[in-house]
């Protein structure tokens, strides 16, 4: 009987606590940090996988997040059959979502060299002056790419273009 009278409060004592304990909750991966959800896509990108980095961001559907368009502009403008028309899409879209991001500062001004366009090239190498306080790794490079441009009179890619990420400190 007083084996009995434990088992139940032992089974008492369990029932109690699993009443306080917090309902299990599945993690919704929208509500994981960008750099979690876009780590495939930016792999991807690192091995310029570019149709499957946009088909990874595609999966990520994440259109309000600023890195995520960043990405999707960098990776349409880097495709084999690249649609610069999608790229300065997305990359305005990360502006008016985050309009001193860097990233999409930078690699937008290289859209516009281009598409020659040396004016709005310009016009964002002076906004990531203001951004990053005349120092940062996307003003440098951008300001090397336009005098690149300016020498050769059209766009001169850099020897080994880094992608977003491998050199675009974290904001």
């Amino acid at each position: 009987m007083f084996t009995r009278i434990i088992h139940l409060a032992a089974a008492a004592v369990l029932v109690t606590l699993a009443l306080q304990a917090p309902p299990a909750q599945a993690v919704d991966s929208a509500s994981l940090p960008s750099s979690i959800r876009l780590a495939n896509a930016r792999a991807l990108i690192e091995a310029k996988d570019w149709k499957g980095a946009i088909a990874e961001l595609q999966g990520v559907d994440a259109p309000n997040d600023a890195d995520w368009n960043n990405l999707m502009g960098f990776s349409h403008r880097k495709a084999k059959k690249p649609d610069y028309v999608a790229a300065e899409r997305y990359y305005d879209t990360a502006l008016r979502i985050e309009p001193s991001h860097r990233g999409a500062l930078s690699y937008s001004g290289e859209l516009y060299l281009v598409l020659d366009n040396l004016p709005k090239a310009e016009q964002r190498l002076t906004t990531l002056k203001l951004v990053c306080n005349n120092a940062c790794p996307e003003q440098e490079r951008l300001a090397q790419a336009i005098a690149r441009y300016k020498a050769a009179g059209k766009y001169v890619p850099e020897p080994e273009e880094p992608t977003p990420g491998s050199a675009r400190p974290t904001q």
